[in-house]
């Protein structure tokens, strides 16, 4: 078994696609359709304490359901549990929302309607971060033509060393090992100090992003931008 993944969605034909797409990756499904439903299946009472012993691996979260927001289901959970990974499903063009649930503890989203091989990317990616599976990224990580070496730190064309500097190097890693996840320019200005413990700032931080492109060359794609939030690396 893959992993328990709570699915909150009222659409009933969006969450049947959803759920037979999972149980075919060997998930385990429980669906709920309002907040009443996904409080039970998580275990959560009526004044917000988790109950049950097992828990769902993940939870994917519709915005709007029937009986109240999918933000307030987020911030009961986040009051107790700050480690099982939530994923926000949301509508096309609602920034305003996505910006309110990372705010409020999600780790990532997805926009409907979402192609099935992007959500579970997505998935993966979080199941990982989370630990719940194993981490696979090994000694070596491949995309495109290149090849990063994590241990080393050392990024690889076509077997020949790019040469980057070494914030430029940490900050390939920091989306690579978050690969598929959303990560705020403020997260990753919290992780990116030089060597000489010299703050980086946020315009320092675009010129690392676009020097890191350049230096990528075709495969710069990978990094995406994702406009008023941050960045996101993905594989394929």
């Amino acid at each position: 078994m893959a992993g328990t993944i709570l699915l909150v969605e009222d659409d009933f034909a969006l969450a049947m696609g959803t759920e037979y797409a999972l149980e075919a990756e060997g998930y385990e499904v429980l669906h709920a359709v309002n907040l009443d439903e996904a409080r039970k299946y998580a275990g959560i009472s009526a004044d917000g304490d988790w109950k049950d012993k097992k828990q769902p691996d993940l939870i994917l979260l519709d915005v709007m359901l029937p009986d109240g927001s999918g933000f307030d289901l987020c911030r009961e959970i986040r009051s107790t549990n700050q480690l099982i990974p939530i994923i926000f499903l949301t509508a096309v063009g609602e920034e305003v929302n996505i910006v309110q649930g990372l705010e409020l503890g999600a780790d990532d989203y997805v926009t409907k309607p979402y192609r099935v091989k992007e959500l579970l990317s997505r998935i993966s990616a979080n199941l990982r971060r989370a630990g719940i599976v194993s981490q696979s990224k090994s000694d070596s990580y491949s995309f495109g033509r290149h090849c990063f070496l994590m241990k080393e730190l050392r990024l690889l064309y076509k077997g020949q060393v790019v040469e980057l500097t070494p914030s430029e190097l940490r900050l390939l890693k920091e989306l690579i090992q978050n690969e598929g996840l959303v990560l705020t320019r403020n997260q990753l200005l919290e992780r990116l100090y030089d060597t000489g413990e010299n703050f980086v700032d946020d315009n320092t931080l675009s010129v690392y992003m676009k020097r890191l492109r350049d230096k990528l060359g075709e495969d710069a794609e990978r990094i995406e931008t994702v406009r008023g939030i941050g960045y996101r690396f993905r594989k394929e």
